[in-house]
């Protein structure tokens, strides 16, 4: 008798971002291999308020994504190694083509349901804690 083995799921990590109005805590999947920065969040039909994926690209660099597949807005927080935001996209539209670029390098983007960060008040150079980035 033949056992398989589970779908693994991606793993979980919870960041923090510091803005002007408190501290925001977002429970994430991580998307650490070339296969799950590739899938992302496509295919989902929604979102739920305080969760999000990390895409963690392992070191600073120039990125880009795109909303092929995916069918929510997502606001798309750029985050340099040393945690701080470098840019924000903010409510992207859903199956689009058009890339998002960093404008600047990288060490990973946290996807989370559009409209969080103006809700949040979540700005570049606001701080983001979490187990990927220097300085913590």
């Amino acid at each position: 008798m033949w056992a398989t083995a589970p779908a693994r799921s991606a793993e979980r990590d919870t960041v923090e971002i510091a803005t002007k109005s408190g501290v925001h805590a977002f429970s994430v999947e991580l998307a650490a291999t070339e296969a799950e920065r590739e899938k992302g969040l496509m295919y989902r039909k929604s979102l739920p308020e305080g969760q999000g994926m990390l895409f963690d690209f392992h070191r600073d660099q120039e990125v880009g994504f795109w909303m092929k597949n995916t069918y929510i807005p997502l606001d798309m927080i750029f985050i340099r190694g040393d945690g701080r935001i470098l840019r924000i996209a903010e409510n992207t539209e859903p199956l689009s083509e058009k890339i998002v670029p960093s404008n600047g390098p990288v060490r990973a983007v946290l996807e989370v349901i559009g409209g969080t960060a103006r809700k949040l008040g979540i700005a570049p150079g606001d701080r983001v804690a979490g187990s990927i980035f220097k300085g913590r």
